[in-house]
């Protein structure tokens, strides 16, 4: 019976020296690292089973109970913590209760619909999926704007958030950049340009955005819309006709499309058309706002991401022989 105490102690530093190697001893994560997204209100429990099973840490039931006797599981903030290199428990458990998770970001491209926007929203893992089963118009009313389109509305762009935020956060703050930046635009706007509101230089950013990427041109092709729309002439812009095709459109445009008329068949209709066409591009924003000074009235693309611009029809069909007849026929 003398020997228990003993024993008792032996097993004692046992434990101790187990607890010790389980919370110091470091675990080797992949060489790409390790992400754990922390979703609001989930439990020290849930985060712990997590990192169990995905063998972050050796011991979940130790993880939970040093972090309530320490009081972390009371301090740890939602978002998604990255790991590099050999991890221990305590090292997690330090980061954890540290509670600065690292920042998501998602990023979202110039000339995209707001439809391909939405899409792209609703895929991010890191964000809180408060909208996706609102429609555009619930969205918009959501966002203080009832009855407005939602297209060209925001900003492409790349936007850094907490994991874990509310995705209806992204469309605020997406809206009031594009707010922002169409405000900056329109102030520094040439003088007798056709658009009576910031709204129609919008959509006018939009047929730029989509009618060229490269950003040289961007000017000139403003300044043959701006032309036309002082002449009366029509726009005849594709990209237009393709946005009111919908989902009949299938990579190809033909004559019998250029000749059906929609809202947005600017073939057929004079003017601008009723919303923009896609998200513009800060660039394509001062493009409508300022111009190049030109008499052009028509552009071809040249097949090198460049356009070749005319004043005259002539011009133009010599032009169009020369890039798109010639290279036809090769």
């Amino acid at each position: 019976m003398k020997r228990l105490p003993g024993i008792l102690l032996l097993l004692l530093l046992c434990a101790i020296g187990w607890l010790g190697w389980a919370a110091l001893m470091p675990v080797s994560l992949p060489d790409a690292g390790y992400r754990l997204l922390v979703g609001p209100n989930r439990t020290m429990k849930q985060i712990a089973r997590t990192l169990g099973e995905d063998g972050a840490v050796r011991s979940p039931q130790l993880l939970v109970a040093l972090a309530r006797l320490s009081g972390s599981d009371r301090k740890i903030k939602a978002g998604l913590y990255r790991f590099q290199g050999p991890q221990s428990l305590l090292d997690v458990l330090q980061r954890l209760r540290e509670g600065r998770p690292d920042e998501a970001s998602l990023t979202t491209i110039e000339g995209w619909t707001f439809r391909q926007f939405r899409q792209a929203i609703d895929r991010s893992p890191d964000l809180s999926h408060d909208a996706q089963k609102l429609s555009d118009a619930e969205l918009m009313s959501k966002l203080g704007l009832p009855g407005a389109d939602p297209e060209g509305l925001f900003f492409p762009s790349t936007y850094l958030f907490t994991p874990g935020a509310s995705d209806m956060d992204l469309y605020r703050l997406s809206f009031e950049k594009m707010q922002q930046q169409l405000s900056a635009a329109w102030e520094s706007r040439k003088p007798n340009l056709p658009y009576r509101t910031p709204y129609e230089m919008l959509i006018m950013a939009s047929l730029i955005e989509k009618e060229t990427a490269n950003e040289l041109d961007r000017p000139m092709v403003a300044s043959v819309f701006v032309n036309r729309l002082k002449l009366g002439m029509r726009l005849q812009t594709d990209p237009s006709v393709i946005y009111g095709m919908g989902d009949r459109y299938q990579g190809n445009i033909g004559k019998a499309d250029l000749r059906r008329d929609t809202p947005y068949n600017t073939y057929t209709r004079a003017g601008l058309t009723p919303t923009p066409i896609a998200l513009p591009s800060r660039a394509a924003l001062y493009a409508a706002a300022q111009p190049a000074e030109s008499t052009a009235l028509y552009f071809v693309a040249r097949g090198d991401g460049s356009s070749q611009f005319s004043s005259t029809l002539e011009e133009h069909n010599q032009a169009v022989r020369k890039y798109i007849l010639k290279k036809g026929k090769q």
